[in-house]
């Protein structure tokens, strides 16, 4: 798989929740960060103070490989008890797709996050650009990294909504 394809990572768990408690859990930008290896937390910009369609937020990474960043994302998917997503700008449009989707499961909620690359230039483009002959590698090893980190903020997400239930 090439970055030029958007590969997609994506997990998915059932809630044992309404989805009106998960929604006030994965509209909480901060809350990954309780479950991430790289992503340290994010604070909302230009005068939003949540989430909305086009606020906007700066996220706090952190990667043993590539140190520090920070990134900033619009809300571009704001439909409350059913999804919640953002784009990640780069220096040529949109790096990266984050989704979370809720749909209701009988007494609970099934709740999936995915993930796109690109289709603009992202971090991971450089180490592509340095490595063209490993690109298949590296796109798969960071695949891998978004998915153990969606799993775990996944699972969070679960334990928090059913111990509040």
């Amino acid at each position: 798989m090439r970055y030029a394809d958007n590969p997609v990572a994506q997990v998915e768990v059932r809630v044992a929740a309404r989805p009106e408690q998960v929604w006030a859990l994965v509209t909480d930008i901060n809350l990954p960060a309780d479950y991430s290896t790289e992503f340290q937390g994010a604070e909302w910009t230009d005068d939003a103070s949540g989430p909305s369609l086009g606020a906007r937020f700066v996220g706090n990474n952190q990667h043993p490989a590539i140190g520090a960043w920070q990134s900033t994302s619009v809300v571009v998917s704001y439909d409350p008890g059913r999804a919640f997503g953002w784009d990640v700008q780069g220096s040529g449009g949109v790096a990266a797709s984050w989704r979370f989707e809720m749909e209701p499961d009988g007494e609970g909620t099934r709740l999936r996050q995915w993930a796109r690359m690109g289709p603009a230039p992202s971090g991971l483009t450089a180490a592509i650009e340095a490595r063209p002959d490993k690109e298949e590698r590296i796109v798969a090893n960071r695949l891998a990294e978004w998915q153990r980190n969606m799993q775990a903020t996944v699972e969070g997400i679960k334990a928090r909504a059913e111990s509040a239930g």
